[in-house]
């Protein structure tokens, strides 16, 4: 019995192996080739294994982890130009699209919307607390909340 689970134990390492190589190396230029070779697959007997493991192809998921850390830098004061050659996109509208159609909407709106809810939540912190935690701790009652975060 032993025997019969040690391939399985060893193919799925090797998808981890990959899926761990796209996660390191999302910025460069990879692709199924090359990530289908880190796991020491064939291409398709890999994108088969991948898919069934992780439920998306291995190019789905570079896409993932791609738009998912372009959110986290548009986080920060950097261009969408710069961000999106930092994650590795080549074309800035192939970025934007692909950013648009998975977030809904485009990466300088997402970053206008991150910014401005940033300062909202400066301006006014008790009005992003949930209110029946704001009630249960005292804060709405005779409260000088706002007036001591600033």
């Amino acid at each position: 019995m032993e025997t019969e689970e040690y391939p399985k134990v060893y193919l799925y390492r090797r998808i981890v192996q990959a899926k761990l190589f796209i996660d390191s190396n999302y910025a460069d230029k990879i692709d199924v080739d090359n990530i289908s070779d880190e796991a020491f697959f064939s291409k398709f007997h890999f994108i088969r294994l991948f898919k069934s493991i992780y439920g998306k192809t291995p190019h789905q998921y570079l896409k993932f982890v791609r738009i998912e850390k372009a959110k986290q830098l548009l986080k920060t004061e950097n261009s969408v130009t710069t961000i999106c050659f930092s994650v590795g996109f080549d074309s800035l509208s192939s970025f934007s699209g692909l950013f648009k159609s998975t977030t809904g909407e485009s990466p300088s709106a997402y970053s206008k919307r991150y910014r401005e809810t940033k300062m909202k939540i400066h301006k006014k912190p008790l009005a992003f607390v949930p209110s029946c935690y704001a009630y249960q701790h005292g804060w709405l009652e005779n409260s000088n909340f706002e007036e001591v975060s600033k």
